[in-house]
């Protein structure tokens, strides 16, 4: 490990596992060398002095600008856009030092890069701060761009902003409208009703977030309803199969990611069956169809159990409150653990109605119980209990005492074998059906093949496959999104706005109250239109668009931002994307289902529209891991908030994003400790005093290669470390990104520089040797903190842009060790460790294992059976 508290040198065993440690007390027997030394002032590095000058350079907006270049490799690499919320967190910080990192390694590989930044603005805290602070939405928006802009302007992030897009515009928002017309001429944009979260004090939905325990956020004694509205879809669920199936395209996004895609478009193979509710007549109202992936347990249901926001629920509920109050009760409970996120592991709860379905099969009478672990958007949102043979329906019989019938036992190796009752619940499929009328004998997969043929038959069911996504409701009863461009006329009903007429603006002045329905409802001039079929009045849709539709393409109008003729040129966008999609992005985890598999749908509808060649939006995914503090996630709660602004007064830019790629692995939580970053700074600082001293030492040497053979060891010592550094920072690029490696490397190259100042001084270390070394840790750096790379570059007389400098190659011969240790054992035990040249032949390493002193000891007076090498790594003697 490096200890890099104060100033002193520590040699200590790197272990590359761990974290260094950058705040460790000060040790004692430090090596001392000239960096204790008093330096003049100009010598310190001081970030807030040279960051300033290299941020004003930095202003000239075409320096990241990115154009179409036929004679370079593209690559496009993009963090997903942020909300403007008014300042960066730590998080914000992380994502983008990780993609900045690469957009620089890849540019100085000679790539053409784009890497632009944008801003997704459309939300509702923009109506909040309207209500609080009585600031109009997009002045509040634009007023955050502009403050976060700035913060990652300071943090040095190479962005083509030439490119920005900000959603909230009508130069952007135009074509989210345009799309929708598309969707609706394609039949994929349709109107149905829907439940939505209604408060009735304030009249209006309420959206999820405004919910707390089943109550208003605003109306705390007032309980939210589940109303019907009419909302707008867009139907996603025509590209089910094929969503589901290009999972196994993705072999370039992380398996979790992949995992949670599949497991929300949900694809279950089933039966649909039919039970009747007892008492009621032969209407379609009197029928329950359930879905189940069991049929062949059907004989021991015991309860049909609906999903709270079931039609048949609301029907059941009119005219009986205490049983309402219960089923809000269970609506609460299971919108909370959606909320956390876990609906599995909800505590299961649920009401009996009093009221009993028929089972079709056996005819048998079973109550009808509401519970919260049902979903509305799985299945039917309606299922029959089985507790012997599922263990979330066993949990709930248990709580609520009812029977659990067997009806599936393990099927035995002997025919002739006694059946004995299996313990519960039992759930595999390898069983035999029991008590189950003529299906009693059959085995299970068997039985559910033919039971739900017999279902088919008769009229109550059928084999089906299902899924869990459903259409994507994207109308919001609020003012700060893309208004809907529909018409409703009299006489012609729905009429889109015609494409010459787009944006459909949003009005400016509006009274944001929350209550009393949409805010653009109470707009007149916005509401009053004309019908372009008849010219005669019509009204003009008030709902505006779920916010993931600003972000399900917005990368493909990087491609082509400021064309105000299409969303984007589909030449521009084929240059950029290919066939494969985006490079690398770059996001969340939390991202990892709505944005991402709404992208996914939107890039394939544009494919079949011809707008685009790719089948996916992105060809490689990574999702970095959140920052904590102390143990918890960053809020403004719990007092843990790291302002970026404060760690760059205090320590820099530079050593700001540095810490956060240094501190652990990226795809790994963070826990953020200020000392950490103090520690990053103090290495940069190191880093900068040896150039200071060292740069004119080498500023007139000729570039050449230096043979191995001809230097002196506390030179060859450099050019071996500086060679494997190389190695060990391209190959992190190229593989598993562990950034927090790849500065550690340069860490340990620096260690062995400031070992090799008073070589240096004596001129054991010749100046060709010296300026390599200097010039390609400046390179090295430039990825991680491009302030001080870029001064250093300056000061070592290089003219050129140092993004566009050559990556550094690294040479194996010069890396190759010119001795390697080898632990060596006895009968498994290590006894010493011996120094051989590298490459020494297995010959030369057991000779020199069986010469140590130690290992004659050790094998005195017995018989050496064997001697094991393992070239370059072990050697095991074997004796009895």
């Amino acid at each position: 490990m490096v200890t890099l508290r104060g100033t002193e040198v520590t040699e200590i065993p790197f272990v590359v596992e761990s974290k260094f440690n950058l705040s460790m007390p000060q040790e004692e027997n430090i090596t001392v060398s000239r960096e204790n030394q008093a330096l003049p002032n100009d010598d310190r590095y001081d970030a807030q002095r040279i960051e300033p000058r290299w941020f004003e350079r930095w202003q000239d907006a075409s320096l990241y600008a990115a154009e179409r270049d036929s004679t370079k490799q593209k690559y496009y690499v993009l963090e997903m856009l942020p909300y403007p919320s008014g300042v960066l967190h730590m998080g914000h910080v992380r994502n983008y030092a990780i993609g900045d990192a690469l957009a620089r390694y890849m540019w100085m590989n000679g790539y053409n890069v784009l890497h632009p930044m944008g801003w997704d603005s459309f939300g509702l805290p923009a109506e909040n701060a309207a209500i609080s602070a009585n600031v109009p939405p997009r002045e509040w928006t634009l007023r955050n761009i502009a403050n976060m802009k700035a913060q990652m302007k300071r943090l040095g992030f190479a962005y083509d902003w030439s490119r920005e897009v900000t959603t909230c515009l009508p130069e952007y928002y135009r074509w989210n409208q345009w799309f929708f017309l598309k969707f609706y001429e394609k039949g994929l944009a349709y109107r149905k009703k829907s439940k939505v979260n209604w408060c009735p004090k304030c009249a209006t939905v309420l959206a999820n977030e405004q919910v707390a325990g089943g109550f208003c956020w605003r109306h705390e004694d007032t309980r939210v309803e589940q109303r019907d509205l009419e909302q707008w879809f867009l139907r996603i669920t025509n590209y089910t199969e094929e969503l589901l199936r290009d999972v196994e395209k993705l072999g370039n996004w992380p398996e979790k990611v992949r995992t949670m895609q599949r497991n929300w478009i949900g694809r279950s193979e089933g039966t649909l069956v039919d039970f009747k509710l007892d008492g009621a007549s032969d209407s379609p109202d009197s029928i329950i169809t359930v879905f189940t992936t069991r049929v062949d347990t059907i004989y021991g249901a015991t309860s049909v159990q609906l999903a709270p926001e079931h039609p048949l629920v609301a029907r059941l509920t009119k005219n009986n409150d205490p049983l309402r109050a219960s089923v809000e009760q269970l609506i609460a409970e299971q919108r909370k653990a959606k909320e956390v996120g876990d609906i599995g592991a909800i505590e299961k709860h649920g009401v009996n109605t009093h009221r009993v379905a028929v089972n079709p099969y056996n005819g048998e009478r079973v109550p009808i119980w509401v519970a919260n672990y049902i979903l509305m958007d799985y299945g039917t949102g309606a299922i029959m209990s089985v507790p012997a043979h599922d263990e979330r329906d066993f949990e709930f019989a248990k709580k609520y005492g009812l029977p659990t019938p067997v009806v599936i036992v393990p099927r035995p190796d002997d025919p002739e074998e006694t059946v004995v009752e299996p313990a519960l619940p039992f759930t595999t499929l390898q069983g035999t059906l029991v008590n189950s009328g003529p299906f009693s004998g059959l085995d299970c997969e068997d039985a559910i093949q033919k039971m739900s043929a017999y279902a088919e038959e008769h009229g109550f069911g059928k084999a089906t496959v299902t899924f869990r996504l459903k259409d994507w409701g994207i109308s919001r009863q609020r003012y700060w999104g893309t208004p809907i461009p529909m018409l409703y006329c009299a006489k012609d009903g729905i009429v889109p706005v015609p494409e010459k007429d787009l944006p459909v603006l949003l009005p400016e002045k509006v009274n944001i109250t929350l209550s009393g329905g949409s805010p653009l409802a109470k707009v007149p001039e916005f509401v009053n239109a004309t019908c372009p079929k008849c010219g005669g009045p019509a009204r003009r849709e008030t709902d505006t668009m779920d916010t993931f539709v600003d972000s399900s393409w917005y990368f493909y109008r990087y491609t082509d931002a400021r064309n105000d003729r299409e969303p984007f040129d589909k030449e521009q966008a084929g240059y950029w994307f290919g066939e494969r999609g985006i490079d690398q992005y770059i996001g969340g985890v939390e991202h990892a289902i709505l944005h991402l598999i709404y992208s996914r749908f939107w890039t394939k509808f544009m494919r079949d529209m011809g707008m685009v060649k790719n089948d996916e939006p992105a060809q490689r995914l990574f999702t970095q891991g959140m920052i904590i503090k102390g143990g918890a996630k960053m809020s403004k709660s719990l007092g843990n908030v790291v302002s970026p602004d404060d760690m760059i007064a205090r320590y820099g830019a530079d050593s700001t994003r540095m810490y956060t790629l240094f501190a652990t692995a990226p795809d790994r939580e963070l826990d953020w400790q200020d000392e950490g970053v103090e520690g990053i700074q103090r290495f940069l600082g190191r880093v900068y005093r040896f150039v200071v001293r060292n740069a004119a030492n080498g500023s007139h040497a000729t570039k050449e290669t230096l043979q191995a053979t001809s230097l002196q060891p506390e030179a060859r010592v450099i050019q071996r470390k500086l060679h494997q550094t190389i190695k060990r920072v391209s190959d992190d690029f190229q593989g598993r990104w562990h950034f927090n490696t790849s500065i550690a490397a340069i860490m340990e190259l620096v260690n062995e520089l400031y070992a090799a100042e008073g070589a240096i001084a004596k001129d054991r270390v010749p100046k060709p040797l010296l300026m390599e070394v200097q010039r390609n840790l400046v390179l090295l750096l430039a990825p991680f903190a491009p302030y001080l790379a870029h001064e250093l570059w300056e000061m070592l007389g290089e003219k050129g842009n140092l993004l566009k400098a050559s990556w550094p190659k690294y040479d194996p011969a010069l890396a190759k060790e010119d001795e390697i240790e080898i632990p060596v054992q006895v009968n498994g035990k290590l006894r010493c460790v011996v120094v051989v040249p590298a490459g020494s032949s297995e010959d030369t390493i057991r000779e020199v294992a069986l010469a140590d002193e130690k290992i004659k000891a050790a094998v005195a007076g017995k018989q050496i059976v064997k001697v094991i090498v393992v070239a370059g790594k072990l050697v095991n003697v074997v004796v009895r």
